[in-house]
């Protein structure tokens, strides 16, 4: 208990100690009056995601991506994509992520060794929560972190470290006995 305190007064005070921290959060509990400035991106990532509606705009259609959501190709890559294909489409990329999330689990159940077991959890663990973090950011749950999604962001850095993750997840399983 004295832990999680001591860790939430640190966080809070690293919040507070730096502006646009603060800038962010005062964002996020008060989108609409912050909407011409740091609450415009999640605001217009709300538009965006509700404009598709059940089966989207179609590949390419979004207007959201044209002028009004900024980096629409890195964090808010999502909100791009529930525009263009909807809420199915949505929802076979979360889909898609759960099945990674099963997988890595399972090869970390069956996985005899300590290293491997923890490893294929840590791996797991550490892709699905920027997944979860991401969506939850576009979704207007949680305040902008500048985290994108794996896989379907732009950019180099994430994508290699990811890669380089499930790479290791892949060669962990291929040494699982009885898993298939």
């Amino acid at each position: 208990m004295t832990v999680i305190l001591i860790g939430l007064a640190t966080v809070g005070y690293q919040i507070w100690k730096t502006p646009y921290r603060l800038q962010r959060v005062v964002a996020f509990l008060d989108p609409g009056g912050h909407k011409l400035d740091s609450g415009y991106q999640v605001i217009q990532s709300k538009i965006s995601l509700g404009s598709g509606g059940l089966l989207g705009l179609g590949l390419g259609q979004s207007r959201q991506k044209y002028f009004y959501l900024p980096e629409e190709h890195t964090d808010f890559i999502f909100a791009v994509i529930g525009e263009e294909f909807g809420y199915l489409g949505s929802c076979v990329i979360i889909g898609g992520f759960l099945l990674f999330l099963w997988r890595g689990v399972r090869i970390a159940l069956y996985r005899r060794d300590s290293l491997g077991k923890l490893l294929a959890f840590g791996i797991t663990a550490f892709i699905t929560f920027q997944v979860l973090l991401n969506l939850m950011v576009v979704a207007g749950l949680a305040p902008p972190t500048g985290l994108p999604l794996p896989f379907l962001s732009y950019g180099g850095s994430a994508m290699i470290t990811n890669l380089i993750g499930v790479g290791i997840l892949l060669n962990i399983s291929r040494f699982c006995g009885g898993l298939r």
